[in-house]
């Protein structure tokens, strides 16, 4: 006698068929999430002249979560790197011209649709970009793409009414009371926007100072101790700019004793610029302040919201509290590998 619960030979197929199915559409699905997302750190003219440095520490930080896959473009002259000079070939970008004062590079021209997010590593004084490259930024941006900003990449194109709407706030480089209000926290924990007159950008001497948390849910944020140390880094007060669509996930207290303001200044925001996801760190002013810890996470997850919109990286166990920093040291140049040569 025939069991009654055994398949016929048709239904059995199709339902093998219909697995197969479900695990090809499982494979693509996990194959999708695996895709690793492309970012442009891009570079060249920096007051800071940590750049070259930070510059491969920010690419290894990033391609060390397994996330991203990660380019450099550098304009043909470049600012104050003669100081980390022998990091620049590590870029693998070809090469470039030192100059003496901040020049604009007429074929800057980074196809920025190729990646998920840009990194400027930018800073002070550093000269215009092409017409051209301005407006294909803006629409990268404006269209979903994702941008992060780093320490002096807010001092730099004050002019430049949509750069400075994607950063919320900026500090020098001509900046007045015109660009928009001063935004921060009081000792109540209260968010201010002062329209007052007064100079935009400063910052006491480098030191570890305490970062409070303002927004504990933000992806970037989430999971973070309420309050931590960075290492000796600045920490920037009396920015000012249009501060639309932006929010302040975390602000530092100046405790150097020469603190330009008493008051929670923004460290980390975040801005919505057009379908663009933007993250800004004012953190990350020379080589220790890029070995703290509480920095290289929030710059990771940072970059990874901007380029997705979610967060997938866990709090590290040595990532720093309110009484202690932490800090991971980098390889040096003769220690790091592989040593990329530059291009012909």
């Amino acid at each position: 006698m025939k069991n009654s619960k055994q398949l016929n030979p048709r239904r059995r197929s199709g339902l093998f068929r219909g697995a197969r199915l479900i695990s090809i559409a499982l494979f693509c699905a996990v194959n999708a999430q695996a895709a690793p997302l492309r970012a442009l750190i891009i570079d060249g003219q920096n007051n800071h002249p940590v750049w070259p440095k930070s510059s491969i520490m920010m690419r290894q930080y990033l391609e060390q979560t397994g996330l991203f896959e990660v380019d450099i473009a550098r304009t043909r002259y470049t600012w104050k790197g003669e100081p980390r000079q022998d990091w620049l070939a590590l870029a693998g970008v070809g090469k470039t011209t030192h100059v003496a004062e901040p020049k604009s590079d007429p074929d800057f021209a980074p196809n920025f649709s190729q990646y998920d997010v840009v990194i400027s590593n930018f800073g002070y004084k550093a000269a215009d970009w092409p017409e051209a490259t301005r407006n294909d930024f803006e629409q990268y941006v404006n269209n979903g793409g994702g941008f992060v900003s780093v320490h002096a990449a807010d001092n730099c194109f004050a002019k430049w009414e949509a750069y400075n709407l994607m950063i919320g706030l900026g500090g020098w480089g001509g900046r007045t009371a015109d660009s928009g209000p001063y935004v921060y926290y009081n000792h109540a924990g209260e968010l201010i926007r002062d329209d007052g007159p007064g100079n935009c950008g400063a910052h006491g001497p480098g030191h570890e100072f305490l970062v409070t948390i303002r927004d504990v849910d933000h992806p970037i944020t989430a999971g973070m101790p309420s309050q931590w140390l960075t290492t000796q880094d600045e920490c920037y007060a009396r920015l000012r700019g249009p501060a639309v669509n932006m929010t302040i996930l975390a602000t530092g207290k100046d405790s150097s004793g020469k603190a330009p303001t008493d008051r929670h200044e923004p460290v980390l925001m975040t801005v919505e610029y057009g379908q663009g996801r933007v993250f800004h760190t004012t953190m990350g002013h020379g080589e220790t302040a890029f070995e703290g810890v509480g920095f290289i996470l929030s710059f990771t997850r940072g970059a990874e919201w901007a380029a997705s919109g979610r967060v997938t990286q866990a709090i590290p166990k040595d990532f720093p509290s309110a009484e202690k920093s932490s800090q991971r040291a980098y390889p040096s140049l003769a220690e790091h590998a592989p040593k990329v040569k530059e291009k012909q």
